[in-house]
């Protein structure tokens, strides 16, 4: 594929608002997950990675209708860094029909039908009348209110492929590019905490009691966390700073092998990544560093430790993130791009946290401490439940 420039990019997660805050933290190797006391849940004994100070982002009046805390996230993330800055500026160079929104959610503003749901007529059973699903549960609310907030003409879409929907957003964009139907796109992706996922993924026995422990023989599982990730992404100028940061490749998979589990050889995840090296024109010796999907769940790691193991086996270094920021579900490809993006242009790979025993039955270079090595060109992977995977390469323009 032809390279694209991530030329603006910010993330907000537990481990707080904006690069810096999670620069610091990943150099600390310092985590963000605390026992859940979200919302109502007092029941699970679990630990989750909420964003600081959600609700001090209330929406504008004249966006009113969006309020839900998935939009509120995003409004929150949309802030930091710089960011609408450089939106209006490429507004100002290609107008305001050729930008292209794509983002990646899963359970979207699902949180304010829960809370309606509370407030049904007891004697009718209907929900409230300030109930908007449209605007609020809806997935594809989130790419409407940045629409809107940004008064943007052009496509807007929203990815719900569970985990790999923010890393799915970067392929789609890069296709738009290359057919000439946009000059730059916001990508990303926006997931909030709520209850049915809390509840949903402690039935289905995944949730962690502890913080989670990607690639630990003793993991036990997710825990779950919220993130919004934003990338401006446009073809390459004339001329780039060594330090800008390129999307080289992109692959896609889908093994479908089962609803809630992967492939047991890792295959889907073999091909989305060997898809991400063909596009990308590389072979697997081109890659330093391999962000993991990593989610601590013991039958995901095995999944993924063969398949890397297979494709990359000790040439490459990896790491799960996931033990600082934990598993942001349809935000996490848009975030762990940010993070992988950010490996690159500080040249360090950030050593997973939580991860005291590596599981002896994956023979990969897992790295448990931060390492200085700078690295050329990485990857990036997010694997969605029935097998819907995506596998982004990044690499420095210099």
């Amino acid at each position: 594929m032809t390279p694209v420039h991530l030329s603006h990019f910010t993330v907000s997660s537990c481990l707080g608002h904006g690069l810096d805050a999670i620069l610091t933290a990943l150099r600390q190797q310092r985590g963000g997950l605390a026992p859940c006391r979200f919302e109502t849940v007092r029941d699970l004994d679990t630990h989750v990675g909420e964003v600081p100070k959600v609700d001090d982002f209330p929406l504008p009046a004249s966006l009113a209708e969006y309020e839900c805390r998935n939009n509120r996230l995003a409004f929150l993330g949309l802030q930091q860094d710089g960011f609408s800055s450089a939106v209006e500026a490429a507004i100002a160079r290609y107008g305001r029909r050729r930008l292209g929104v794509l983002l990646g959610t899963s359970t979207a503003g699902i949180l304010q039908t829960e809370q309606a749901y509370r407030r049904r007529d007891p004697n009718t059973g209907a929900l409230p009348n300030d109930f908007n699903y449209r605007t609020t549960h809806n997935t594809y609310s989130v790419a409407d209110f940045v629409r809107r907030w940004y008064r943007l003409e052009g496509p807007a879409v929203v990815v719900s492929t569970a985990c790999s929907s923010s890393a799915k957003v970067f392929a789609s964009a890069a296709r738009m590019l290359a057919a000439g139907v946009i000059d730059a796109a916001i990508v990303g992706g926006v997931d909030s905490l709520c209850l049915t996922t809390l509840y949903g993924f402690n039935s289905l026995e995944l949730l962690s009691a502890e913080p989670c422990r990607p690639f630990d023989v003793d993991r036990k599982g997710i825990s779950i966390g919220e993130a919004a990730a934003f990338v401006l992404l446009e073809r390459p100028g004339e001329s780039l700073d060594a330090n800008a940061v390129l999307l080289l490749g992109t692959g896609e998979s889908s093994d479908a092998y089962h609803m809630s589990a992967p492939h047991p050889e890792g295959l889907g995840a073999r091909m989305a990544m060997a898809a991400a090296l063909r596009s990308a024109g590389l072979q697997a010796a081109d890659i330093d560093y391999i962000n993991l999907h990593g989610t601590a769940t013991p039958s995901n790691d095995a999944a993924e430790g063969k398949a890397v193991a297979a494709l990359f086996g000790d040439r490459a270094s990896y790491s799960s993130t996931k033990g600082a920021t934990g598993h942001t579900l349809g935000a996490a490809g848009g975030l762990e791009a940010v993070i992988s993006a950010l490996a690159l242009q500080h040249a360090f790979l950030p050593g997973g946290i939580n991860t005291l025993h590596l599981d002896p039955a994956i023979p990969i270079q897992y790295l448990t401490a931060n390492s200085e090595l700078a690295p050329r060109r990485v990857m990036s992977n997010s694997f969605g439940f029935g097998g819907t995977n995506c596998s982004l390469v990044l690499g420095r323009a210099g």
